[in-house]
């Protein structure tokens, strides 16, 4: 049981960070593409407003995979680290994608 619970929790951690740097790889592009455009500072300047955003996803999300390598409590606790941080960096790349969407 605690092999499942170990396993359970080892993929859930990956794909919060699999989320997380998807989130930052996103603004890096968004960030890239704002400095080479005339006109791009407002771009630029909200995509500095969510690296703390992205850089806290992403390492509560690699704190919960480190964490599931403590036994089956620190498990539990590496299940709902990775959860949350996931969930914030889904919401956060979410909400950033729909702001700047091309209606193409």
């Amino acid at each position: 049981m605690e092999t499942l619970v170990n396993v359970i929790a080892v993929v859930i951690a990956i794909a919060s960070v699999l989320a997380a740097l998807g989130h930052a790889g996103y603004l890096a592009m968004l960030n890239n593409a704002a400095s080479k455009r005339a006109g791009g500072a407002p771009i630029a300047q909200y995509v500095r407003g969510r690296w703390p955003v992205a850089g806290g996803a992403a390492a509560a999300s690699l704190l919960a995979w480190l964490l599931t390598n403590g036994g089956p409590g620190l498990d539990i606790v590496a299940i709902i680290l990775a959860l949350g941080s996931g969930a914030v960096a889904t919401k956060a790349l979410q909400s950033t994608q729909a702001r700047y969407r091309s209606g193409g």
